[in-house]
């Protein structure tokens, strides 16, 4: 279990940086009226998208064998959890998912424009929703600790 955690915590820098990577991206190229090209923009935001997606599959795991997530929700009952055990079991899982289909959201559109600006401006809005989502539920305190 030891090494679910710590590849989650991991994993969470290299997709966070390749999230906030994939937003300044979008912004850039919105702002800048550049043309969307399918090696770089395409790649970086798929590969962000991909990267979350594989954070959440190891999130999941970890949510379902750690003492911190349904089990503590089993033992402890939802009105039971403290703010810091509520944050672990129920707000940091749940607003993540709704973040990750934001993402996924944002790539589907982005797919069916053929215009440079609607692409990146889809691509920036979902993703740096996402990212704001994600980075409001980021256990702080254990994460640096």
């Amino acid at each position: 279990m030891e090494i679910i955690k710590t590849l989650h915590s991991s994993l969470a820098y290299v997709a966070l940086a390749v999230l906030f990577l994939a937003v300044a991206n979008a912004i850039i190229g919105l702002v800048g009226n550049k043309v969307f090209t399918m090696t770089k923009d395409l790649r970086i935001s798929l590969f962000a998208m991909i990267l979350c997606h594989i954070q959440l599959l190891v999130g999941l795991i970890l949510y379902f064998v750690s003492a911190n997530g349904l089990n503590a929700i089993k033992e402890l009952g939802m009105g039971g959890l403290n703010s810091a055990a509520r944050l672990l079991a129920v707000e940091h899982p749940f607003i993540n998912i709704i973040a990750l289909v934001l993402i996924t959201i944002g790539w589907s559109r982005h797919k069916k424009f053929v215009e440079g600006n609607k692409k990146f401006k889809s691509i920036a809005m979902f993703y740096g929703i996402g990212l704001i989502l994600i980075l409001s539920r980021i256990p702080w305190g254990q994460w640096f600790a």
